[in-house]
């Protein structure tokens, strides 16, 4: 559930930062492509279409996605997308075979830089 609950607030974060985020469109730009980021199994799964510079999401698997990012289960997707070192834990996942990448491996990097740009603002005090 808690997976699941943090791809929906992906796609939303997403979605708000293609309408506000100058330095986010631009990442987007020249994109068309949809991508997924599911469970091995695929219970959980939840797809992300690139288009016209702005992101949406939908909640299930789609036919043909130019990347899909699969975690052995939704506990492990969790505490993966949730770690400190992001870049890391996705590294080690992958070497220990937790995680497997289908697709256009380059644009699996090009959606880890999007990630940044996702980050809550800190409040002024």
């Amino acid at each position: 559930m808690k997976f699941r609950l943090l791809l929906w607030m992906l796609g939303l974060l997403m979605a708000r930062a293609s309408r506000n985020n100058p330095a986010f469109k631009h990442q987007l730009a020249g994109k068309d492509l949809t991508f997924q980021l599911q469970t091995t199994d695929g219970k959980v799964a939840r797809h992300f279409v690139v288009r016209d510079q702005r992101v949406s999401s939908r909640g299930g698997a789609t036919a043909e996605p130019a990347f899909a990012i699969s975690f052995k289960d939704a506990a492990y997707g969790f505490a993966t997308m949730q770690a400190k070192n992001k870049q890391l834990a996705f590294m080690q996942g992958i070497q220990d075979k937790n995680i497997q990448v289908t697709g256009n491996a380059g644009l699996v990097m090009w959606f880890q830089g999007l990630t940044k740009y996702l980050k809550q603002r800190k409040k002024k005090a």
